[in-house]
């Protein structure tokens, strides 16, 4: 299985440059997402709308997702110390499942509230809440035309950018929801659109969940399979014996590392260039950037 990876940038300058360009993308996108989920947060108490509430919690994760790619992008910059050798990578880890059950007690909430409302239906101001489910839509819009360039060359902005789609579709849903309930007076649809809404939030916040604890685990990558990884690796490699021992982990988002013992026919000569062989192999493959091999010769 082939991995999709960043495009290498080899002078430190060009490097600089376009985290710096990033980091710009991230910070204005994340205003506008703090702005309109204050806005809705402030809608849904005018309004009454439960759905706004939902779509301002769902407008939160994603200010949380831009928030951790931003953060990565400066860690990622920091260099590791003597006892922190992979530097400070698993902050986004934490964080990541921190919000993950923060979110389960506010879908929660929400889900609650929705049942609520929908035993005991509650007016809603429709044509507000169109006008505020309108401003979060053009939001999520103009977040989407912002880091569209940097979602191309980065997988860490990628799934920021992939959450600001969803929550496009939730302010489409809830700007729907809100003319059906403006020319008919169904405000059942309200909470109907919050029970829906806080199901897809937390269907997010368990794949998050599920993801960080894989992380702290060491469990290996998403998609990558040591027997296939071996595989690979002696076939491309006919010099290879056997492969022990091998283990292959995520320090972080889309940082792979991989430890393995190898047995192989070999002379001291040509011993450079086949771990050098494997080391390209890994990165191009399996998008692995971080590999210690021992290699020793076949037992006679």
């Amino acid at each position: 299985m082939k991995h999709e990876h960043r495009p290498r940038l080899d002078k430190l300058s060009d490097i600089h440059e376009y985290k710096g360009a990033t980091k710009n993308r991230l910070i204005l996108s994340m205003l506008i997402t703090a702005s309109v989920m204050v806005i809705e947060v402030v809608g849904s108490m005018l309004t009454g709308s439960l759905a706004l509430a939902s779509d301002a919690s769902h407008m939160f994760t994603h200010f949380f997702a831009l928030a951790i790619s931003f953060t990565a992008i400066l860690i990622a910059c920091k260099e590791p110390c003597h006892h922190r050798t992979f530097g400070y990578y698993r902050a986004e880890i934490l964080a990541a499942l921190f919000n993950s059950i923060f979110l389960f007690a506010v879908t929660a909430y929400i889900f609650y509230e929705g049942v609520v409302r929908l035993l005991n239906p509650q007016p809603v101001l429709g044509f507000e809440m169109f006008l505020v489910a309108l401003a979060g839509l053009a939001a999520n819009g103009l977040s989407i035309l912002i880091l569209r360039n940097s979602m191309r060359n980065d997988l860490n902005v990628r799934g920021a950018f992939l959450h600001m789609f969803a929550d496009t579709a939730s302010s489409v849903v809830i700007i729907i929801g809100a003319i059906i309930v403006t020319y008919t007076g169904w405000y059942f649809i309200d909470p109907l659109l919050g029970i829906g809404i806080s199901i897809l939030i937390f269907v997010w916040a368990f794949g998050l969940l599920k993801d960080s604890i894989n992380v702290l685990l060491e469990t290996a990558p998403k998609g990558i399979n040591i027997e296939i990884v071996s595989a690979a690796i002696k076939e491309s490699e006919p010099e290879i014996v056997s492969i022990n021992d091998m283990h292959i982990w995520e320090i972080t988002s889309g940082m792979y590392s991989l430890t393995a013992h190898i047995e192989a026919d070999l002379t001291n000569e040509n011993l450079k260039e086949i771990i050098a062989r494997i080391n390209k192999l890994l990165e191009d493959k399996f998008s692995i950037e971080h590999a210690t091999l021992q290699i020793e010769p076949k037992a006679q």
